[in-house]
């Protein structure tokens, strides 16, 4: 539409008018200021973002326009939006900087995780926004490419505090795809039609001279509000048809009708203009210098847009602009194939410059009448560009559209696999299955064969997380041993850890034994690189404890983690085999290597930008900081994975909301999301979690003396003994459950599976945990030693929990043996740390024991720290430490600005008035910080 049409458009628009008002002013106090429009074709969503531009006096005002094209190059539209504010990209941290000009071409290096490229779009708008408001208009969002869409929504999520507004105009007509609309996550206004009032008189605004009212009001009826089609069908369309005319129209036929209209005033058009319009709808990137050199090969006068404009049709200014979107489609389509491919043969020999590379590639493919395999090894070039941006979905087009024009069936089938796995890194699993089944006809070499059968488990473990993968994978890990050793061994650690995953709830169950026996029986391969030492013992150690028992296996996995600890690894390798590592450490009651290795786990992949395995690195170490007894740090990493997860809009379980309610004692709140958490992993087939969900309930069951439910539960799951981790230290809750529900034969067995462990691994948690599990089992002749044993053993560990449990049972055990004094010495200590860190069940308890030894146990105090947000606390920790405001809010994935206004509510609450005072309140670590190591290890680390 023309700008007045647009005004007349807008008509009848007052709420959605206010709405776009308040959401200026929103952005002006730096309140959250996202909105979606979303509505059919010619709805005038275009005119209401006129409306907001021409309203945003005092903002600085970025826009553009999304164009339907098959061509998609990565960050294309971003990159159009921050051009103007590129000067301001040196005031983004160094990993930030690296990361928008690796996208936008002006860095080499690595390609950046695309949240990182989000973190620092957010930060680049949050500084541009300092001096002045900054409004953010994207009009056919649906047209934007992926990688685009992508980081506008992250960065349109994550906006808090920021004086920046983003809005969006969506085709809700358009089939989104898998994967669905990137933009339906955010707050949206459906923009609907017009009543019959406003659509009459923006009617009769463009009706000249006399007018049949049974015509005026078959149009408003068809038109059903449509702003556009009450523009468009008075023009195309006579009297005599609108008035004997059959039947309405659906709202599907109403836009091919005003598509069709388009074209009649088309067919009005000189052929040269047509030609010059052919030539822009085939040309996406609005390039009027372009359209022009293209224009000159096939003899086109420049007078030929003359009668295009004229009707209103197209605009040439800055960029090319045709009057509607339905404008432009229409014009393609109405060209014969020839004439189109004709189009772009000419754009693609106007293209000059290596800039234009990938677009004259996509040209030359379009231009194509046949298999080409000069133009299919072009977009394979492309499609390498377009991964060096990070820009996986672009990628994934040009490659599929190389193999469509391969005339070789070898070189074909080695695209398309190709084609597969960007669509899989572009998050596109059902296309990559669909692509992958086109490589897996073949003819594929005996290397890329297993790597297709690598990729459909990568595929199947992406979209299941665990039920089908764990076979999958160790059938392709079986192809690797005799091509190449090392990734087989990754492979089946990938088969390994996806076993783990899906636990007793894979497909067909044993899959953790078929794995392992299979890593035993492995004949590798010298061709690759070679792995660490660390990571090959540590394979064949989780194997040996499957296939052997823990006497056999725990040696292994013993000097594995001493590798772990001490040889230099590289942070690919790091990252791939610190988790199932970690796992070890705690299976085997090895604190300090359990400390260490979680600790480079979180910070490598908060460096790296790993945010897939961030979640699981935090959750990992949560639990360290748990059973640690810093439940402010543990809650912290809560805070930081919720972030992650919510930035990332991945979907971990949600295991760790259940053990800060489970092991901060809030009963009600556990009890609620047990049975949640159980039929989440359940779903999700991740058995891992529901092993931890059960160890997490028997736990809490046991803190409120609810032993004969945590007996059941904790019974339940000792029959699954080598979910790694986690099996270990199911007993001691068996046995304590057994013992104080009056069953303590049930305990015996549980008691031989820990000291298989405990007297293998010869840690002093796991043989202290060990003497204390004897000590209830035992005689009491035998008790107060194997309880001073423990005591002495668990004061060596890191694991204050453990201690703070085995004091509880031993003043239990003395209060009953009537030695109230010595009773209370235990009890005291342990009440202390039960209250100090919030374990409200265990400190419960612990206070009822001292009532009967004739002491009033201390109440909690009241702690002004407990009125933070889990965020806001996370912050005030960071900044306590010392952190800067950049370095939180890359942390946390927020601006530097929304951390300081987190702070500034932070220091309200806390009554401080500096981050010097923070360092004197509860949020201040006490001693080691989040990513504290222990001293006697930090030589190692």
């Amino acid at each position: 539409m023309t700008s007045h049409e647009e005004s007349r458009a807008l008509r009848g628009r007052r709420g959605e008018c206010e709405k776009l008002d308040q959401l200026l002013a929103s952005a002006v106090s730096g309140s959250s200021a996202v909105l979606v429009l979303r509505g059919e074709a010619g709805v005038g969503k275009t005119a209401l973002l006129g409306y907001l531009v021409d309203r945003a006096a005092g903002f600085v005002v970025a826009r553009a326009t999304g164009v339907e094209s098959e061509v998609e190059l990565a960050y294309a539209v971003l990159h159009q939006l921050c051009t103007p504010f590129l000067d301001r990209i040196g005031h983004l941290p160094a990993p930030q900087q690296q990361a928008l000009g690796t996208v936008f071409g002006s860095r080499t290096g690595e390609p950046p995780d695309r949240f990182l490229v989000g973190l620092a779009v957010l930060g680049l708008f949050a500084e541009v926004a300092e001096t002045m408001p900054l409004l953010c208009v994207l009009d056919d969002a649906q047209w934007v490419d992926t990688a685009s869409a992508q980081t506008l929504t992250f960065v349109a999520r994550r906006l808090a505090a920021e004086r920046v507004g983003m809005v969006f105009a969506v085709l809700d007509t358009i089939d989104p795809g898998e994967g669905g609309d990137a933009f339906d996550t955010l707050p949206e206004l459906t923009v609907r039609g017009l009543s019959d009032t406003d659509a009459a008189a923006l009617l009769d605004s463009v009706i000249v001279g006399p007018f049949d009212e049974r015509v005026r009001s078959r149009i408003i009826a068809e038109a059903r509000g449509n702003p556009l089609a009450l523009l468009e069908l008075p023009r195309d369309l006579d009297a005599a048809e609108l008035a004997f005319g059959i039947g309405s129209f659906d709202h599907a036929a109403l836009t091919g009708r005003i598509e069709r209209g388009f074209t009649r005033r088309l067919d009005q058009l000189p052929a040269p203009t047509r030609q010059l319009m052919l030539i822009a709808a085939a040309e996406p990137s609005g390039d009027v210098t372009l359209l022009w050199r293209a224009a000159a090969r096939l003899g086109i006068p420049a007078d030929a847009v003359v009668p295009a404009q004229e009707a209103g049709l197209l605009e040439l200014s800055a960029h090319v602009r045709f009057r509607h979107p339905l404008m432009r489609s229409a014009v393609y389509r109405a060209a014969s194939e020839r004439d189109r491919r004709r189009a772009h043969e000419v754009l693609a020999e106007s293209m000059v410059g290596d800039t234009d590379s990938d677009y004259r590639a996509w040209h030359r493919a379009e231009a194509a009448g046949g298999l080409d395999e000069d133009i299919a090894a072009e977009l394979e070039v492309s499609a390498v560009r377009a991964q060096a941006r990070g820009g996986w979905a672009a990628a994934a087009a040009f490659l599929a559209r190389s193999m469509e024009l391969t005339p070789d069936p070898g070189q074909r089938a080695r695209r398309a696999l190709a084609a597969a796995n960007a669509r899989l890194q572009a998050g596109a699993t059902d296309s990559a299955h669909a692509m992958l089944a086109i490589a897996s006809a073949g003819p594929l070499s005996d290397v890329d064969d297993a790597r297709a059968q690598l990729l459909g488990a990568e595929i199947s473990f992406a979209s299941t997380r665990g039920r089908e993968a764990p076979s999958l994978l160790l059938r392709a890990a079986k192809r690797y041993e005799t091509l190449d050793g090392t990734v087989a061994r990754e492979t089946y650690l990938d088969a390994f850890t996806a076993a783990l995953f899906a636990g007793r709830l894979a497909d067909g169950g044993g899959a953790l034994d078929d794995v392992a026996n299979a890593i035993i029986d492995a004949r590798w391969s010298d061709a690759g690189r070679r792995l660490p030492s660390a990571c090959e013992l540590l394979l064949d150690g989780l194997a040996t404890v499957v296939t052997s028992g823990y006497a056999s296996g725990v040696p292994l996995l013993r000097r594995a983690l001493e590798a772990m600890r001490n040889e230099r690894i590289s942070d690919e390798d790091s990252l791939r085999w610190l988790w199932p590592a970690s796992r070890a450490a705690r299976a085997l009651g090895d604190d300090a290597s359990w400390l260490i290795l979680t600790d480079r786990h979180v910070r490598l992949a908060r460096r790296s930008g790993a945010l897939a395995m961030l979640p699981i690195a935090l959750t990992e170490r949560f639990s360290v900081e748990l059973f640690r007894g810093d439940l402010p740090a543990a809650l912290a990493l809560a805070a930081e994975s919720d972030a992650v997860t919510a930035a990332t809009g991945s979907a971990l379980s949600p295991h760790i909301a259940f053990l800060r309610a489970a092991w901060g004692g809030s009963e009600r709140e556990a009890r609620a999301l047990i049975e949640a958490s159980r039929n989440d992993v359940t779903t999700r087939g991740e058995g891992v979690f529901l092993m931890g969900t059960e160890l997490t309930t028997a736990v809490f069951l046991n803190s409120f003396g609810r032993y004969e439910e945590a007996l059941a539960v904790a019974g339940h799951a000792a029959e699954h003994p080598f979910e790694l981790g986690l099996s270990t230290w199911v007993y001691p809750e068996l046995i304590e459950a057994a013992v104080r529900s009056d069953h303590a034969d049930r305990g015996a067995p549980a008691l031989d599976r820990l000291e298989e462990v405990a007297r293998a691994a010869g840690t002093d948690w796991s043989l202290g945990v060990l003497a204390r599990c004897r000590a209830l089992l035992g005689a009491d002749d035998v008790a107060e030693a194997l309880y001073d044993e423990a005591i002495e053993r668990l004061r060596r560990t890191h694991i204050r929990l453990a201690l703070a449990r085995t004091q509880l049972l031993y003043g239990e055990w003395l209060r009953r043996s009537g030695r109230r004094t010595d009773a209370r010495e235990q009890l005291r200590s342990a009440h202390e740390f039960f209250r100090e860190t919030g374990m409200e069940g265990f400190a419960e308890r612990t206070r009822r024991e001292l009532a009967a030894t004739g002491e009033t146990a201390r109440a909690r105090s009241v702690d002004m720290a407990n009125e933070l947000t889990a965020q806001e606390m996370l912050i005030a920790r960071l900044a306590a430490e010392g952190r800067s405001n950049p370095e939180i809010g890359a942390q946390l994935f927020i601006s530097p600005r929304t951390v300081e206004w987190h702070l500034g509510k932070v220091f309200s609450k806390l009554g401080v008035d500096s981050r010097r005072g923070l360092r004197d309140t509860a949020v201040a670590p006490t001693g080691p910080g989040l990513g504290w190591v222990p001293a006697d290890a930090r030589r190692l680390h």
